[in-house]
């Protein structure tokens, strides 16, 4: 672990994980409350600067006007790179909400970070929180090689022609490697905003946007956005 300038650092562009505004907040204000913590907890860089692990700490600490920050820089292959950034940001714990109210201050959580249900919300906060994914477009149009990744699709497809499997073999496989093109939702929904009638509805009959949901019933394509709800989530 080292203290570099903070301008040093890059954030992740690629980063799959956001904060709410109100817990950003919370979180600027923790670092200028503990900023011990930190040092604890340093920011995961790879080989270029770019931030792996905790890329909303570094935007609050950006916010709190820190000029270093303590990083870990690791020398990781891409794929343990992209695997990093998942299960960093996977809660596997669940909160005792009743030990939380017996052993710890709810007004003091809340400052932490931490959403405490009231009395009448505590059942539901034994189950999980669903909301579909919102994004909004902005001004400019990416263009159609913005919109996907396709670098492990491309490395199976090269896998599977090189192998020695038969034809009928190699096309299953070939059909079945697509489900490995990552789509980048977010440049989708700037390209869709920008796009002809006719492109938007073919579009909308993909599943690449959803904007009329009774239809998207219809068809068989909602897909729903599982959102973790505990402490971690400040942390990316």
């Amino acid at each position: 672990m080292e203290f570099i300038p903070i301008s040093k650092v890059r954030p992740n562009s690629d980063n799959p994980r956001y904060i709410k505004e109100e817990k950003f907040k919370k979180l600027v204000q923790s670092l200028k409350d503990f900023p011990e913590m930190a040092k604890a907890r340093p920011i995961v860089v790879n080989q270029e600067m770019v931030a792996l692990g905790g890329n909303m700490r570094l935007k609050a600490m950006q916010e709190a006007g820190w000029t270093e920050v303590p990083v870990k820089v690791v020398d990781w292959s891409e794929e343990k790179q992209r695997e990093f950034i998942i299960k960093d940001n996977v809660g596997f714990g669940e909160w005792d909400w009743d030990e939380l109210a017996n052993t710890w201050d709810a007004e003091e959580l809340n400052r932490w970070g931490l959403d405490v249900p009231k009395d009448e919300e505590k059942d539901e906060a034994y189950t999980t929180k669903i909301e579909s994914p919102i994004y909004e477009p902005k001004n400019e149009r990416p263009t159609e090689s913005e919109l996907y990744d396709t670098r492990v699709y491309d490395k199976l497809i090269k896998e599977i022609d090189s192998s020695d499997l038969d034809n009928q073999s190699k096309a299953f496989l070939q059909l079945a490697a697509t489900r490995h093109i990552e789509f980048d939702y977010r440049k989708i929904a700037d390209f869709y905003a920008h796009s002809s009638n006719e492109l938007q509805n073919l579009m909308e009959n993909s599943a690449l946007v959803i904007i009329d949901y009774d239809k998207a019933i219809e068809l068989g394509f909602v897909k729903l956005f599982h959102e973790l709800e505990t402490l971690a989530e400040l942390d990316e």
